[in-house]
């Protein structure tokens, strides 16, 4: 994996054509946990914890029927490299931003929280407000040191 493929100090915002006012916690659907469900229990189960690159692995992974179960690290570095040795859409392509109302706040070190669409920190950062995005959590914020967050609007569901 030559390339990082990781956002930093980014809000991807909730498409333009996001169907709800407001984040909504994603269902199963058939029984089986969808793409949305995986990526909302990985990212709010550990917020600032994963990077986008380990977001889509763990997600394919998961996916898998039957899920690789006791990986070796060996072996998970082995589907990782070969996972990323094809093209991977990026989380601007995630159900999350496009269909349920979850802002996608990655800070300096390129880890990932949920941001609701609904909220105050989502607005502020959406309309460019000084301020920055606030505290993290863990005692560093996902301010750039300069105010600026890049924000880039996730992928439409339709063409225009």
């Amino acid at each position: 994996m030559a390339e990082d493929l990781n956002y930093y100090s980014t809000l991807i915002a909730v498409a333009d054509d996001c169907p709800v006012d407001a984040a909504e916690v994603p269902k199963p659907r058939g029984g089986r946990p969808t793409v949305a469900v995986l990526q909302y229990e990985l990212i709010s189960g550990a917020p600032y914890g994963l990077t986008q690159e380990d977001v889509l692995f763990e997600t394919w992974l998961r996916r898998q029927d039957p899920p690789p179960r006791d990986l070796s690290e060996q072996r998970r570095a082995e589907l990782r490299k070969e996972f990323f040795s094809r093209s991977q859409a990026c989380l601007r392509a995630s159900p999350l931003p496009k269909k349920h109302g979850w802002g996608l706040l990655f800070d300096r070190d390129g880890r990932i929280a949920l941001c609701p669409m609904e909220s105050e920190e989502y607005r502020r950062l959406v309309e460019g407000r000084a301020g920055g995005p606030g505290d993290s959590g863990r005692g560093d914020s996902v301010d750039t040191g300069n105010g600026g967050v890049r924000v880039l609007k996730a992928m439409r569901s339709r063409r225009s």
